[in-house]
């Protein structure tokens, strides 16, 4: 299969990304909603083939409703506010769906979305690709390079910079190294590679640390278009954000 055969593939994914983001103006909310809706409709749950054909404000709300969704995924016992509009859309396709399925599964959304993210969705979400793909089909170039290439279902290897996230503690309310990695284990399932801790001497307690993730996709639903995000693990509030290592000295 070629790159060009995975965007022909997920065709009906890109039409609501571009409504997502035309309409709530976030690329990363827009991606993480369509990842959510395409993980639906491999399970034969459709919502996403309807998303083209509803107005702008049911846009919005799919939108919303999708987010509300992955972000309640962070929290110690998620509850899943309602979702009408998806469950109506899921119903067009005589499927029933409730908030409460996604909170049941929220092992299974993360690694199915995730799954999208670090595969076929950095092609489907690559507006430079998209342009190559119309240019191609319309007669302006021929067969670029990019779309003739190979697709490896795997996902792409990243640095680990890329896939990392830092995290300060509350002042005197640290965790432990595995608090943290059974946290994200026990709720989205094998995901960590391994916490580090800020090294302290004479029993100070750590104040920050890094996550390195398997996927930079988990990052981005950490995230889900925040830059800071707080979660809480045995009533200790940590934040995270992504990691940005420190630029190094040319001169040293």
């Amino acid at each position: 299969m070629t790159v060009r055969e995975v965007l022909y593939m997920y065709f009906v994914a890109r039409q609501p990304y571009d409504r997502f983001v035309s309409v709530c103006g976030n690329p990363e909310q827009a991606r993480n909603a369509v990842a959510l809706l395409v993980w639906l409709d491999q399970g034969t749950i459709s919502a996403i083939h309807h998303v083209p054909g509803i107005d702008a404000g049911a846009v919005g709300i799919v939108a919303e409703e999708a987010n509300a969704i992955l972000e309640c995924l962070r929290y110690p016992k998620p509850m899943v506010p309602p979702i009408p509009l998806i469950s109506a859309l899921c119903m067009q396709g005589g499927v029933c769906i409730e908030p409460r399925f996604f909170a049941f599964h929220q092992d299974l959304v993360v690694c199915g979305v995730s799954h999208f993210l670090d595969g076929a969705g950095k092609f489907v979400f690559d507006d430079r690709l998209q342009v190559l793909l119309r240019k191609s089909e319309t007669g302006l170039v021929g067969n670029p390079p990019e779309l003739m290439a190979p697709y490896s279902s795997l996902p792409l290897d990243v640095p680990e910079d890329c896939r990392s996230m830092f995290i300060t503690f509350s002042k005197g309310m640290p965790l432990l190294r595995e608090e943290i990695f059974d946290y994200f284990r026990k709720k989205w399932g094998d995901c960590v590679v391994r916490v580090l801790m800020e090294k302290t001497t004479g029993g100070s307690m750590p104040m920050y640390g890094q996550i390195i993730f398997k996927t930079e996709a988990v990052v981005q639903l950490v995230l889900n278009g925040e830059r800071l995000v707080k979660i809480s693990i045995d009533q200790r509030q940590i934040w995270l954000r992504k990691y940005v290592p420190k630029p190094t000295n040319a001169a040293d």
